[in-house]
């Protein structure tokens, strides 16, 4: 929603401005131009990126629009599945924890939380190193320092659909500039003609100049920023684990560890610590029981 009020505001302002000086908007209204620049950029995106990249690239736009951050609900999603795990850990057998991290899908403590069970990612995160923590001979600062290798790995696959769309919103001004010479060519081919129809061919091919400009720095930059900003709030999850399991691992009981994961949340997102309590002691499963 944010985009789109952003986009209505930046080409009101633009329009507005350029019809307030006595500017011709048709006379912007240049669609070959726009039809050189924009199908330039994407052949250069697709030579430049592999396939996983344009189809994630494509994904990460979908989840800019639908602002696709982690919500509240998943936050606590996540603690109170990690709480039941932890009691589970601390309490039962290895052979009746193994059962919920072997069949994520079948275990009844996952299919409290959806949300968790829906990200196949998170979920085999957590199911690694619940594995580890039954094995029970790992130290806890190797299994740190595995954590974080793993997040980064993950955060550069995620992070590879903004550097795609960075890259495209660099090359823009040029492939404006591009636009505007072919337009200066063929204006250079009419220069026997009026002075009126030349400066008409000239002004259209100076718009490539600004549609190049307008397209990267209006459109594609603050697109791929808001790819950014989205991936690195889902990382937001992993870390939430990674912070939780480490303080279980160091001998912090289940309820505390928890702690430990709700306080590396944004303050913007953080759920209170009552509503963690009600969430991990209440059994889980809110929407669930909503639902129910």
């Amino acid at each position: 929603m944010t985009i789109i009020l952003g986009l209505v505001v930046m080409l009101g302002c633009m329009l507005g401005g350029f019809m307030a000086m006595g500017g011709h908007v048709e006379v912007l209204w240049q669609p070959w131009e726009f039809v050189i620049i924009l199908g330039t950029s994407l052949g250069t995106f697709i030579v430049a990126n592999p396939m996983k990249v344009i189809k994630d690239t494509g994904k990460g736009l979908g989840e800019a629009f639908g602002n696709a951050a982690p919500s509240g609900r998943q936050y606590l999603d996540i603690m109170g599945l990690l709480y039941s795990l932890m009691r589970e850990l601390r309490s039962k057998p290895r052979n009746e924890v193994e059962k919920h991290i072997d069949m994520p899908e079948e275990s009844p403590i996952f299919q409290k939380f959806a949300s968790v069970l829906k990200n196949k990612d998170l979920t085999t995160f957590i199911c690694d190193y619940c594995r580890l923590i039954i094995i029970g001979n790992a130290r806890t600062h190797e299994v740190e320092a595995l954590m974080d290798e793993e997040i980064q790995t993950l955060r550069n696959d995620r992070l590879k659909a903004y550097q795609a769309l960075s890259n495209v919103a660099d090359g823009l001004p040029a492939i404006g500039i591009i636009a505007a010479v072919l337009g200066v060519v063929k204006a250079m081919g009419a220069i026997t003609e009026p002075p009126e129809v030349l400066g008409h061919l000239i002004g259209a091919a100076l718009v490539g100049t600004f549609a190049g400009i307008f397209f990267s720095y209006g459109v594609f930059s603050p697109l791929a920023t808001k790819v950014k900003s989205g991936r690195e709030k889902q990382m937001r999850l992993y870390i939430v684990t990674k912070q939780t399991l480490l303080a279980f691992m160091n001998g912090a009981m289940p309820q505390v560890a928890v702690e430990y994961g709700r306080k590396t949340i944004s303050a913007y997102e953080r759920p209170t610590i009552d509503e963690v309590e009600a969430e991990t002691l209440g059994g889980g499963g809110g929407e669930a029981k909503k639902a129910a």
